[in-house]
């Protein structure tokens, strides 16, 4: 059994919307950016969007703990975008956590 070797946090969350969409979406989602960034412990938070599927997107996030990504999930912030987003979702959010295990 491989021992964790940090209690880092790291987040891939999944979203999926219609092509007509997608733009709004995009620019919802990018509205969690820069306030995710200045929390506290938030290492890094990006947005990807699947180059081959482009009503794919993939927030990808890290934190230093799992008070941090706590405290993430109730900033009021984060509620207020998705109750405009979701709505617009075809799938998701679906959040996969993990920590690290590697050196």
């Amino acid at each position: 059994m491989q021992k964790i070797k940090s209690e880092e946090r790291h987040i891939i969350c999944e979203l999926r919307c219609k092509p007509e969409d997608r733009e709004h979406v995009k620019e919802l989602v990018l509205k969690f950016v820069e306030p995710a960034r200045l929390e506290a412990g938030c290492l890094y938070y990006d947005l990807y969007q699947k180059i081959d599927e482009p009503d794919t997107f993939y927030i990808i996030d890290g934190w230093v703990n799992q008070d941090a990504v706590t405290s993430h999930a109730e900033n009021p912030h984060v509620a207020e975008v998705m109750m405009e987003l979701k709505p617009l979702l075809t799938y998701g959010p679906s959040i996969s956590l993990s920590t690290r295990v590697s050196d």
